[in-house]
């Protein structure tokens, strides 16, 4: 009996966090986006759909995650896979690679600020170099492109360490056997990322990408601390509602209206990613 039990004993602190910190949460929050005063209703979420700056917000968070995750990924997978080859300094490669991690968004974000201003590292190197003759303002609304450059910028060197992370171990629980054996088939490098770390790697791949999407839907510090209003985006948005406008019901839809396109995406990666019924390294 006790046996039986054990395994719910070991779940149930993780259940009840989850219960405490997530589900009743999330309740609350779905309370407020469809209740008001009179009852069930959407206007919160037609309120916030029909408002301007949403479809700008909706488009720039989206191609703010089309644009970062993949850029991620490919890093990531080179990243892991030279690690993954190295025999001396690879503990100190990946710590090295891996700082910015233990850096706040909002920090990465003023960073890179002190890159872009006007008085930043970047006008100075370009001013020394002769190539302008006055400080340049590359964050204003006059360049679109090169605030958006920053941002991605800046999230590329921010979380890349976080799917780095994820498939390093990844990679770490291939079988060597698999590359020996292929090796001496002949198989060159490529051929041997591309039929057997790749398809081994796709539980890892999965949960890298379903994190990082999910984050890059909820980007905000650092597009705050480089773009303000000039870049806006669903969080920052959100933000605005809850803080700016205390509109709570406004918020809370905004925030489910993330939480469907962090499901959607995951499902999306899911689907793209499935593991084969039975398939094991």
């Amino acid at each position: 009996m006790h046996a039986r039990m054990l395994p719910y004993l070991l779940i149930l602190p993780v259940t009840l966090f989850l219960c405490v910190f997530f589900l009743y949460p999330f309740v609350l929050v779905s309370q407020q986006a469809f209740t008001t005063g009179g009852g069930f209703t959407l206007d919160n979420f037609r309120e916030v759909i029909g408002y301007w700056k949403f479809p700008i917000s909706l488009s720039n968070t989206l191609l703010l995650a089309a644009i970062v995750v993949p850029v991620q990924l490919a890093l990531s997978l080179l990243m892991a896979t030279m690690v993954s080859r190295m025999e001396k300094g690879r503990d100190l490669i990946l710590y090295i690679w891996t700082i910015p991690l233990g850096i706040s968004d909002l920090a990465a974000g003023i960073i890179w600020l002190a890159i872009f201003e006007q008085s930043g590292f970047l006008n100075s190197m370009l001013y020394g170099v002769g190539a302008i003759e006055t400080p340049i303002n590359f964050l204003s609304y006059q360049n679109p492109a090169i605030v958006f450059l920053a941002i991605a910028l800046a999230e590329i060197w921010r979380a890349t360490a976080i799917m780095l992370v994820i498939l390093v171990a990844g990679i770490g629980l291939i079988p060597k056997e698999y590359y020996e054996a292929a090796e001496v088939f002949g198989a060159s490098p490529w051929q041997r990322f591309r039929r057997i770390t790749l398809p081994l790697l796709r539980p890892s791949l999965q949960t890298a990408l379903i994190l990082r999407v999910i984050l890059a839907f909820e980007v905000f510090a650092v597009v705050a601390a480089l773009g303000g209003t000039l870049f806006p985006v669903l969080m920052g948005e959100t933000y605005a509602y809850q803080f700016d406008l205390l509109n709570s019901g406004a918020a809370a839809a905004m925030a489910l209206i993330i939480l469907a396109l962090s499901i959607a995406s995951t499902l999306v990666i899911l689907r793209v990613l499935r593991i084969p019924k039975g398939a094991r390294i």
